[in-house]
C-alpha cells in the first residue's frame, strides 16, 4: 500500500464481496483484518479481487519472515532508484532554477546548452524516471481508467504523464506548438524532479516506517531456537517447535529460555528486562516460574515446561502488541473519511484549477500563457495533495507508543484504549496485589527477651516451618531471605487455631497468637494489639511457658512504588480511589500510607461495578486497575480496563492494558504514554492537514493574480514528499520521550 487511500480501496473492496462481514485495513502497519465465512468465501476470493486493483494479501500464519522479506524488497527497491534519480533532480533542479533566474536577472547568462538540445537529453531522463521509477504511478492512473479507484499513485501519474505527454509533443511535433501559439517551454523537468523528490520521500518514509515496528523485530528475536532437553535419560538438543509438555529442560548461563515453565532443579538469577523492563535480574528457585525469551545469567538448572508455542507469555505478548500496533484509535476514523473523499476531490480541484486557467487566465493572459500556467497549476495541485501525511498520522504514532510500552512491560491491548487513557481523570485501585504485595511477609520485629533479633527469629521460623499456615510460611521466606540458620526441633504440636509449640534446645517454646498466650495466662498488653489489628497487621508472639521473649508482626507489606506513583498520579490531575474487599480500619490505614484519595472497603465484586457506574454517570473517564480475576466485572465496565499481570497471567481479556509483573509504577508510566501519544497524534494531523489546507490553493495559483506568485510542481513535489517524512519523524520522536 502507498497511502491512506490504498487502505480505504482494499477495505471498500472485501467489504462489498458476498459473505464478508467486517473489514479493517491498517495502513501503517500494512495487515488487514477480515471476519467471513469461510464456509462461503476465502482469501484467495479476496486475492483475485483485489489483484486488479494492484493489491495482494498474504495470509499472516507464519509469514511474518516472508513480511519482513517483503518488505526489505521494497526498501532495497527504492533505495536504488533513490541512488539513480537523486544526482539526476538535483543537476535537473539545478539547471532549472538556473534558467528561471536567468530570465529574472540580465546579469545571469542563459544556458549554455541550445534549448532544444536540453529539451532532448531531459525527455530521455524524464522516460526512464517516468516508465522505470516512476511505473507504480503509471499503473495507478491505468487502475482508475479500468476500475475508476484513485490513489495517491493516480495524483502523482496523472500529473506527471500530462506534464510528459504535454512536453513530448511539443518537442517531437513543434507544429503543434506553433499551431497552439504556445512557447517551446517544456516540462520534463517537472516530471524529473516530482518523482524525484516523491522517490527520496517514500524511501525516507520506507526507512523510518521500519523503525516504528523494531518493537515486533526486538521481541521476535528473544525467542530462543533451539532447547536443550532430557529424553531417554539424555541431554538432546531439539527445535524449539519439537518442545512438548512436561519435557525436562535444560538451561545452562548465558542462554535463553525456549519456553514457559517450573524449576525443578538449581538456582540462577534470570534477566527478565526484555519482559518486564526492571533492569536487575530475579533469582529463581526450585518452585519458581520461568517464562520464554527470557535470559539465564549465572547459574545451571532445570525446569519442567508448563507452556509451549503460541501458549507462552512471549507469544501472547508478541500476539498483544501486533494487534495492538494495528488496531485503530477513534481518532483515526476522522482522517481516514478524510482520505477516503480525498483522492476524487483532488481530482476535482485540479480540473477545475484547469478550467478556471484556460477560460479566465485566456482573457487576461491570452491562450499561450494561460495553458502554460494552468498546465503548471494542475500539476502542482495533485502532486501537493497526496494523502500520505493524513494516512500516516495515527497509525506510526500507534505502533511507536504500543512498542515503546511493550519494551516498559506495558502491554496495549488496541489503540482505542491508548486513546481513552489519556483522557482519564480518576484511577480506581485494587488493594490487594496493586497497593500491596498481595502476600503476607514479616514487617517488624519487637524483642523483650535477651537474645537477639536473628536468635528469636531463628526460633520462631523453626517452629513454623512445620506449619502450613501463610502466615507461618511468611516468616519461615523472611529467615531465609535474611539467610537466618533454622534449628532442630526435638518436639512439635500444632494448637488448632492457635499456634504451636516444640522444643528447642531444651527450651519448650510457644508460638502463636494472642489467645495461645492468655490460654498460658502470660501477662499481654492488649491494647497495642489491638490498633494493630486495625491497621492490617497480624501479632505473631513467641513464649515461654512463664514469659511473652517478643512478637513480630505480619502483614501484607505496602509495595515500596505505591507512595511515589499515587504521588505522579496526582501530579498528572488524577484522582484515586481505592476499592477493596478488605475491612474499613486496614484500607483506610494503607490509604493514609500511599495517599489516596477515596477509599470504598468491604465492597463485594459486584459492588466494585456499581462503584465505576456511578463515578461515570458523576461524568468522570474511570481507568480501574485490579488483579483481573475479582476485579474482572469492573476492568470491563471501566473506560480503561488495567491488569496488574503478575507471573504468565498477561492475556486477560477484561483489561485493556496488562502491567507486568503488577508494578504500580507503570501505571503512571502508562497515561504517561498515551498522552504522549496522542500529543504525537494530533500533531502529525495538524501538520498533515496545514500542509493540504495550505498546499492546495497556493498549487491552484490563489495568489497569481494578486502577486504574481504562483507553485511550482517541483516544489510541490518537495513538500509532499517532506510532510509524510516529517510526520513518520515526529512519531519517532516517541521512542526517545521518557516516561
Amino acid at each position: 500500500m502507498h497511502c491512506a487511500s490504498c487502505a480505504q480501496i482494499i477495505t471498500k473492496k472485501i467489504s462489498s464481496l458476498p459473505h464478508v462481514n467486517e473489514t479493517r485495513v491498517n495502513y501503517g502497519s500494512e495487515k488487514a483484518t477480515i471476519d467471513f465465512d469461510e464456509s462461503h468465501t476465502g482469501v484467495h476470493i479476496f486475492n483475485n479481487e483485489i489483484q486488479k486493483l494492484g493489491y495482494s494479501l498474504l495470509e499472516e500464519d507464519n509469514t511474518h519472515d516472508h513480511t519482513k522479506q517483503n518488505s526489505d524488497n521494497e526498501l532495497a527497491e527504492l533505495e536504488k532508484k533513490t541512488h539513480f534519480m537523486l544526482p539526476v533532480t538535483v543537476v535537473i533542479f539545478l539547471l532549472m532554477m538556473w534558467d528561471i533566474f536567468s530570465k529574472l536577472f540580465p546579469q545571469i547568462p542563459n544556458l549554455p546548452i541550445p534549448m532544444r538540445l536540453f529539451n532532448t537529453l531531459s525527455m530521455i531522463v524524464a522516460t526512464v524516471a517516468l516508465f522505470w521509477v516512476g511505473k507504480q504511478y503509471i499503473e495507478g492512473v491505468t487502475r482508475f481508467i479500468r476500475f475508476r479507484v484513485a490513489n495517491m499513485d493516480t495524483l502523482i501519474g496523472i500529473g506527471t504523464i500530462v506534464a510528459y505527454v504535454y512536453s513530448t509533443l511539443i518537442t517531437l511535433l513543434p507544429q503543434i506548438g506553433t499551431l497552439l501559439r504556445v512557447p517551446e517551454y517544456t516540462y520534463f523537468d517537472v516530471t524529473i524532479v516530482v518523482i524525484g523528490f516523491i522517490t527520496l520521500g517514500k524511501y525516507l518514509e520506507a526507512r523510518s516506517k521500519k523503525k516504528t515496528g523494531d518493537a515486533i523485530e526486538k521481541l521476535l528475536g528473544l525467542q530462543a531456537k533451539m532447547a536443550l532437553v532430557i529424553r531417554n535419560g539424555k541431554e538432546v538438543e531439539i527445535k524449539i517447535e519439537e518442545v512438548i509438555h512436561d519435557d525436562l529442560v535444560i538451561v545452562k548461563p548465558g542462554t535463553k529460555i525456549p519456553v514457559d515453565g517450573v524449576l525443578v532443579e538449581g538456582s540462577s538469577y534470570v534477566d527478565e528486562s526484555m519482559i518486564t523492563g526492571e533492569p536487575i535480574p530475579v533469582n529463581k528457585n526450585s518452585g519458581d516460574v520461568v517464562v520464554a525469551g527470557t535470559l539465564n545469567t549465572t547459574g545451571v538448572f532445570t525446569f519442567k515446561t508448563t507452556k509451549i508455542g503460541s501458549e507462552t507469555m512471549l507469544s501472547q505478548i508478541i500476539d498483544m502488541v501486533e494487534e495492538a500496533q494495528g488496531s485503530k484509535a477513534p481518532i483515526e476514523a476522522l482522517a481516514d473519511k478524510i482520505s477516503g473523499i480525498f483522492v476524487p476531490t483532488v481530482l476535482l480541484i485540479s480540473t477545475l484549477t484547469l478550467v478556471v486557467w484556460l477560460t479566465l487566465g485566456t482573457q487576461y493572459l491570452g491562450l499561450t500563457q494561460a495553458l502554460s500556467l494552468g498546465l503548471l497549476s494542475f500539476v502542482s495541485v495533485l502532486v501537493i495533495a497526496c494523502p500520505c501525511a493524513l494516512g500516516l498520522a495515527t497509525p506510526t504514532a500507534i505502533i511507536v507508543g504500543v512498542g515503546k510500552g511493550a519494551k516498559n512491560g506495558i502491554l496495549i491491548k488496541d489503540a482505542a484504549t491508548l486513546e481513552h487513557l489519556h483522557k482519564v481523570d480518576t484511577i480506581v485501585v485494587d488493594k490487594t496485589g496493586t497497593l500491596t504485595r498481595g502476600k503476607p511477609e514479616l514487617i517488624s520485629i519487637k524483642n523483650i527477651s535477651d537474645k537477639t533479633d536473628a536468635e528469636l527469629i531463628s526460633i520462631i521460623a523453626s517452629l513454623e516451618n512445620k506449619s502450613e499456615h501463610p502466615i507461618a510460611h511468611a516468616i519461615v521466606t523472611h529467615a531465609k531471605e535474611k539467610n537466618i540458620q533454622l534449628a532442630s526441633i526435638e518436639t512439635f504440636e500444632a494448637i488448632k487455631g492457635k499456634g504451636v509449640k516444640g522444643i528447642v534446645k531444651g527450651i519448650e517454646y510457644f508460638v502463636g497468637n494472642v489467645t495461645l498466650i492468655q490460654d498460658l495466662k502470660i501477662s499481654l498488653d492488649i491494647p497495642s494489639f489491638t490498633k494493630d489489628t486495625l491497621e492490617g497487621k497480624t501479632p505473631v508472639i513467641i513464649a515461654t511457658k512463664d514469659k511473652v521473649l517478643g512478637v513480630v508482626m505480619v502483614a501484607d507489606a505496602i509495595k515500596e512504588e505505591a507512595i511515589e506513583a499515587i504521588k505522579n498520579l496526582h501530579a498528572l490531575g488524577i484522582k484515586v480511589v481505592m476499592l477493596t474487599g478488605d475491612n474499613k480500619n486496614t484500607a483506610e490505614y494503607i490509604a493514609k500510607q500511599v495517599g489516596i484519595d477515596e477509599v470504598v472497603a468491604e465492597v463485594l465484586p459486584e459492588d466494585k461495578l456499581n462503584k465505576i457506574k456511578s463515578l461515570q454517570k458523576a461524568g468522570m473517564v474511570v481507568a480501574m486497575a485490579g488483579d483481573g480475576v475479582n476485579d474482572a466485572p469492573a476492568l470491563a465496565q471501566a473506560d480503561v480496563g488495567i491488569a496488574m499481570g503478575t507471573g504468565t497471567d498477561v492475556a486477560i481479556e477484561s483489561a485493556g492494558i496488562t502491567l507486568l509483573h503488577g508494578d504500580i509504577s507503570k501505571l503512571v508510566k502508562a497515561v504517561r504514554l498515551s498522552k504522549i501519544t496522542m500529543r504525537g497524534i494530533k500533531q502529525n494531523l495538524f501538520w498533515a492537514f496545514i500542509y493540504n489546507i495550505v498546499g492546495i490553493p497556493l498549487a491552484a495559483g490563489i495568489l497569481y493574480p494578486a502577486f504574481g506568485l504562483l507553485l511550482n510542481p517541483i516544489f510541490a513535489g518537495f513538500a509532499m514528499a517532506m510532510s509524510s517524512v516529517s510526520v513518520v519523524s515526529n512519531s519517532l520522536r516517541i521512542k526517545a520521550m521518557k516516561i
